[in-house]
């Protein structure tokens, strides 16, 4: 028997009709077992689910394809599948028979341990989660994700998270309480992340990676001062260090000393990589003198062609404003991969001169040159329509997006710039049109999924048919935090905001982002949680200030 059933399904079967695919998949399949032929049309009928954003229904499909075959790896699937839809009770049955076909190990007890969470059975989550820690196969890694992701709320995963500490079974090795320190931080609970990294302090002294997480959990408990006391007394171990010096830097960047961050940078060897960092700082803190004179120490070494350092120059040069010396610096790019972006950086350079006749007609030729690589003279197109945003010319700019696909037909990120212009323009139906072409090109493209998903959630009264299409994301990338923004919004949308909080929270917690601040700022606001709500809309304008997401929920809620 094989050792799965969906070995005999392809991609490629799964785009066409099932009465194109059936035939093909039957005969591939005559010489098997029964239950394999038994299990052909459920499971057929689930990967069709799978593909219409159905998981509800995915999940009872793949269920009954591993009764029918007996085939442990489609119980699995069924199990993870149903978790996804929060199908519990199909969940709970997809698990045991997946335990009952000899299923064990680490991915197991974390399925045992989310539903269990779920339930609010919290003797029985805490079971499986220990044991979970207990397992030799970095089985902390699971828990950590169950807590992460399966808790109903912050509250939920913290109380659990005590227990583990509390029970003494957390594993010896640092990168795990450095893990679990972090995580303490994200739910937002200061108390216990305080626990946590004192308990690390005590076990791993010395540590420079122990003495990161302080900073952090000090920064993230509005202890500035007291961050910058801890990251100050590394600075002296940083010298010889680059991943040291690069973790430092963050820390202070977090904290807004974003000169105090390009100065723990430029202790010990330099390389074009953390000269650049330094520039961005720099320019970021706006410090026009400290980029002054790493220019100036830039440029004394500048004096052999190196197309790199030549490329990083004329940046800085940019970020100083100093546009026609950024400009001798991109023509001196004698060759190499550097030639490209710097025929681009020099018609941005243009442009920002007020020079725009000069600097499209520098994208015009990059756009013809046949010696140029096709990456090269398709980003000439998207920067063409993107100085043509700056400057207000809607015309010009669509008119550039149609002579890149011309020249690039069905180029994927000229019909994605695109979509997201024509979204900004309010012409909704003209957005989805080019994201549906994505999809027929490349019909498990994730971010296109996802952007159109959200674009009918967030722009449209379509929510179910937005829910299926972010499903789909989801069944593919089930932890990626812009996604399970777009599902709690989604939620948010159907009435289900009690649902949508727990996906939002989950989101920020994965990735403070201002869009998903904003959201769920508004989902609080709605449930009557508005000093919380406060909290989020302050953390949102604080990440960007600019964001659309924000302005409308700002404006929705009279916040």
């Amino acid at each position: 028997m094989p050792a799965t059933l969906r070995s005999f399904i392809g991609a490629a079967a799964l785009a066409t009709a099932t009465a194109l695919a059936a035939p093909s998949l039957q005969a591939r399949t005559a010489a098997a077992d029964a239950p394999v032929v038994q299990a052909l049309e459920p499971l057929l009928a689930a990967e069709f689910a799978i593909q219409s954003g159905r998981l509800d229904d995915a999940a009872r499909w793949y269920l009954e394809a591993a009764r029918a075959a007996d085939d442990i790896e489609l119980a699995e699937r069924a199990t993870r599948i149903a978790l996804l839809a929060r199908d519990d009770a199909r969940a709970a049955e997809a698990l045991e028979l997946w335990r009952e076909q000899g299923g064990e190990g680490t991915r197991l007890l974390a399925a045992e341990a989310t539903l269990a969470v779920r339930a609010g059975e919290t003797r029985a989550a805490r079971r499986h989660l220990v044991a979970l820690l207990a397992s030799p196969d970095n089985g902390w890694r699971e828990a950590l994700a169950v807590l992460a992701g399966g808790a109903g709320d912050p509250e939920q995963a913290a109380q659990l998270l005590e227990d583990l500490v509390d029970s003494g079974r957390m594993p010896g090795e640092l990168q795990a309480w450095l893990a679990f320190g972090g995580l303490a931080q994200r739910l937002q609970q200061p108390g216990l992340a305080e626990r946590l990294v004192d308990e690390i302090v005590r076990r791993f002294p010395g540590e420079p990676r122990v003495a990161l997480l302080r900073a952090s959990q000090l920064r993230e408990a509005d202890r500035d001062d007291e961050a910058r006391e801890v990251l100050q007394s590394l600075a002296a171990r940083a010298s010889g260090d680059a991943d040291l010096r690069l973790a430092i830097a963050y820390e202070y960047d977090a904290l807004g000393d974003l000169t105090a961050a390009a100065d723990i940078l430029g202790r010990g060897p330099q390389d074009d990589q953390s000269y650049a960092l330094r520039a961005s700082l720099l320019a970021r803190a706006e410090d026009k003198s400290a980029l002054v004179e790493l220019y100036g120490e830039l440029r004394r070494g500048a004096a052999r062609p190196d197309p790199q350092r030549r490329l990083l120059l004329g940046q800085m040069a940019e970020f100083l404003e100093r546009h026609e010396e950024a400009l001798e610096w991109y023509a001196g790019v004698p060759g190499g991969p550097q030639r490209w972006p710097a025929r681009l950086r020099s018609a941005n350079v243009l442009h920002e001169l007020g020079r725009g006749a000069e600097a499209f007609d520098r994208l015009h030729e990059l756009q013809a040159d046949a010696a140029a690589p096709e990456s090269a003279r398709r980003d000439a197109y998207l920067l063409e329509a993107s100085l043509h945003e700056e400057d207000g010319a809607a015309e010009a700019e669509m008119d550039t997006y149609a002579r890149g696909l011309a020249e690039f037909p069905d180029e994927l990120e000229i019909l994605y710039a695109r979509a997201l212009s024509w979204e900004r323009r309010d012409d909704i139906a003209r957005a989805e049109a080019d994201l549906r072409r994505i999809l027929v090109i490349e019909p498990e493209s994730v971010a296109a999924l996802n952007a159109l998903g959200y674009t009918l959630a967030d722009r449209t009264d379509r929510y179910q048919e937005a829910l299926e299409l972010i499903n789909r994301a989801r069944a593919a990338e089930p932890d990626n935090a812009a996604i399970i923004d777009s599902y709690g919004w989604v939620l948010y949308r159907l009435g289900r905001a009690e649902e949508a909080l727990v996906e939002l929270r989950r989101a920020f917690a994965l990735q403070k982002d201002a869009e998903i601040g904003a959201h769920l700022g508004e989902v609080l606001w709605v449930l009557g949680q508005r000093e919380e709500a406060r909290r989020y809309f302050e953390q949102a304008r604080e990440i960007d200030p600019d964001n659309r997401a924000l302005k409308r929920a700002l404006e929705k809620t009279g916040a």
